[in-house]
């Protein structure tokens, strides 16, 4: 069976894949020859917004469906800014976590199973309270994650649960494939490459993306394509046609435990 995961780790150019993931993949390349570089900007994306959160002087990190392990995960990038910033990966995927073990072993990094579909179950995990203090802000990472979350399953419940757990100044890296600029072939297709994955696709379009982030408040320049959030000046951006990912940092407005003293 295909593997979104293994799918996108494809599309990186990465090496943890197999041909039902490939085929897949090929599939989705024929109906959006921009994909690869939609997915190449999202993961570029990933760096420059946690590299600016470590700047700002964030710590601690918890990385939801982080996928198998790449270039320059979050740990590298914002420990090359703090050596002392902590980061929690969680994938509901075995595969994912397994390799997430054998190759994220580093000081201040843990990786375990869990599901953005049950935060609470993340955030009690032992892994992670031995690791992080949740009475001090935090960074959730939720990068080409929350498009597997269906309507059902209430992705705006989910922001709202991390919202009630976590402390004030929280923010919130998300990312989210956008359809705006797809054809109704193009949506159907991608629909149905996922339907015959681990993890059926949900994407939306901008509104129903920002609408799911009402709660909390973007920073500065907003819910933007991901290649036009502070993009890095001596590098070229990479025409993404209607691939499209939004993106941003959210202030999560969280309300949860407050340091105490």
């Amino acid at each position: 069976m295909p593997n979104s995961a293994r799918i996108y780790d494809y599309l990186l150019g990465g090496k943890n894949h197999f041909p039902p993931d490939r085929e897949a993949a090929a599939e989705l390349l024929k109906q959006s020859p921009h994909i690869r570089a939609g997915v190449r900007a999202n993961r570029k994306f990933l760096i420059r917004t946690t590299r600016d959160l470590a700047r700002r002087g964030y710590t601690q990190f918890i990385d939801l469906g982080s996928g198998l392990p790449t270039q320059q995960n979050v740990h590298q990038v914002v420990q090359a800014v703090n050596p002392d910033a902590r980061v929690v990966y969680a994938d509901n995927d075995l595969m994912a976590v397994t390799h997430g073990r054998a190759l994220l072993n580093a000081p201040g990094v843990t990786m375990l199973q869990g599901d953005i579909r049950r935060p609470d179950e993340i955030l009690n995990a032992p892994a992670l309270t031995e690791l992080l203090d949740l009475r001090r802000p935090v960074v959730v990472v939720a990068v080409a994650v929350l498009h597997f979350v269906s309507d059902r399953e209430d992705p705006a419940g989910i922001i709202a649960r991390l919202r009630a757990r976590l402390a004030p100044g929280s923010r919130l890296v998300v990312s989210h494939a956008c359809t705006d600029e797809a054809s109704d072939e193009q949506i159907a297709e991608g629909h149905a490459v996922y339907a015959r994955s681990s993890s059926p696709a949900a994407f939306r379009r901008s509104e129903d993306i920002a609408a799911m982030l009402a709660a909390c408040t973007m920073e500065p320049p907003g819910l933007v394509p991901v290649s036009e959030w502070k993009p890095d000046p001596d590098i070229p951006a990479e025409d993404v046609g209607n691939a499209i990912f939004l993106g941003g940092i959210a202030d999560l407005n969280a309300y949860g435990p407050l340091e105490r003293g």
